[in-house]
């Protein structure tokens, strides 16, 4: 029997680099939505996966439609943690979002990648997703 993993909660702009990501997961997930009237309300635990969008100095890292997203305690109460994107281009703005993300929600900062992710990254997401899926499992009442 194969440990669950947590579902996905992600945000892709136009470029899709993390949709791609995501796709090439094969996992269950959830695209936020860019449309200001449409929310996503999750009732079960869920990994966070962001890009940065920042000028150089770090202003706009968390995309808006994540930061509607965590606006809603309900939704901010599932947050197990968050995985964050990014070019490493940017230096110092690289996965800003995921950092910001996990100190204001009190989650750890579970991985980062650049762009679309490599290979190894998907193996190590994975891997790391079912060790989390697994923890949470035991923890379970």
């Amino acid at each position: 029997m194969t440990a669950p993993f947590p579902e996905l909660v992600y945000y892709s702009s136009k470029s899709g680099n993390t949709h791609r990501f995501i796709t090439r997961l094969g996992l269950s997930a959830t695209k936020l939505p860019e449309e200001q009237d449409q929310f996503v309300n999750m009732t079960e635990p869920f990994v966070l996966v962001c890009p940065t969008y920042a000028d150089g100095e770090g202003r706009g890292a968390v995309p808006k439609a994540v930061i509607r997203f965590l606006n809603n305690p309900d939704n901010r109460k599932f947050i197990l943690g968050v995985i964050g994107t990014g070019n490493r281009n940017f230096g110092e703005t690289y996965a800003l979002s995921g950092r910001i993300i996990a100190e204001k929600c009190k989650v750890p900062l579970l991985y980062t990648f650049e762009l679309a992710g490599t290979d190894t990254d998907i193996v190590r997401v994975r891997s790391g997703l079912e060790t989390l899926g697994r923890s949470q499992c035991s923890t379970a009442a």
